[in-house]
């Protein structure tokens, strides 16, 4: 089996890659990535893998490689959300004319390939009780998440209008090997071992579902081989919780104290998101990692591994975000 997977070197892209290659000779995958900030060369360092430099707005590059696939995976994305306040413009092209490229290209040389397009729980909005089923209505509030939206909904167009075979996947907050520093977890963890305080934004009060990775590439692979076209399937691990207990955790697996600094909220800043899994459970789905066991798998990881963190320390951790400069 052919696979295409669009931005195989970002970070779930990546260890979603790792995590198929354990099936040695199973499928031929060719990667495609623009090698933007959220790329990674290194994270596939010692893999064997076609790569292929380029941007999946470009329809002549898409319409080739789709043309000789049997499935896609579509990781590619600009994707944090302090960026997307910062410049919205970059986050439109990528997110919404990149996979508009993409189902063009479906529809016009390979109409018989598997797209999963794998999206985000951003776009439902925030939920202070309850969970988001798949089919609830989208109130996405940063550009980020409108852009994942607006992508959504012409995937589904796609679908109906021209029979493409294609479905959805909408996970809450991953965590892992090879994420960005600039994600609140790396974030932590590197800014703990350099003896540095970790900014939190707001109250520190906003409560996420927390997945390890590998527990999500799991869930892509059912969809890969098992969802139905048109389909949406959210993924969670159940694991909430809100951003002060996430650094609280950090900090007692690594003997950290005294740790936050409390910053000015982000603006829109999304109270908590929660999904209903239902759906992806009936094809098999039960997460493996506990968030325990995740995060101090996470947290070993990144203080074995600082040659690949320190090259984007001073960029990503030692730096303001982009739209805030008073860090």
């Amino acid at each position: 089996m052919k696979i295409l997977v669009t931005g195989g070197l970002g970070f779930i892209g990546s260890n979603f890659i790792r995590h198929m290659s354990e099936e040695a000779g199973a499928f031929e995958i060719v990667v495609i990535d623009a090698l933007t900030y959220g790329s990674n060369e290194s994270n596939l360092k010692e893999l064997e893998y076609e790569f292929v430099k380029g941007d999946i707005c470009d329809y002549e590059l898409m319409s080739k490689h789709v043309k000789n696939t049997d499935a896609i995976v579509n990781f590619a994305a600009e994707t944090h959300v302090d960026r997307s306040i910062s410049s919205p413009y970059s986050f439109i092209e990528s997110n919404v004319i990149g996979t508009y490229t993409i189902l063009e290209a479906m529809r016009n040389v390979n109409s018989d390939v598997k797209l999963v397009h794998v999206s985000t729980d951003e776009v439902y909005g925030d939920i202070e009780e309850g969970s988001f089923k798949d089919d609830d209505g989208l109130k996405p509030s940063s550009p980020y998440s409108a852009s994942k939206a607006s992508a959504d909904m012409f995937v589904l167009a796609y679908v109906r209008t021209y029979g493409l075979n294609a479905a959805i996947t909408r996970c809450t907050n991953n965590y892992g090997n090879y994420q960005s520093p600039e994600k609140l977890i790396p974030k932590t963890i590197i800014r703990a071992k350099l003896d540095m305080k970790v900014p939190i934004y707001g109250t520190g009060k906003n409560v996420r579902d927390w997945i390890y990775v590998r527990d999500h590439c799991d869930a892509i692979r059912l969809v890969l081989d098992g969802g139905e076209k048109g389909e949406i399937y959210n993924i969670a691990s159940g694991a909430e919780r809100d951003n002060l207990a996430v650094v609280n955790e950090i900090s007692e697996i690594m003997g950290k104290t005294d740790l936050i600094a409390f910053v000015e909220d982000r603006p829109g800043h999304d109270i908590r998101y929660s999904l209903d899994a239902s759906k992806i459970e009936r094809l098999g789905f039960q997460p493996k990692y506990s968030f325990k066991e995740g995060l101090k798998e996470t947290v070993d990881w990144y203080l074995e591994n600082e040659w690949w963190w320190k090259p984007l320390a001073d960029e990503k951790i030692l730096h303001p975000t982009p739209w805030k400069l008073e860090w």
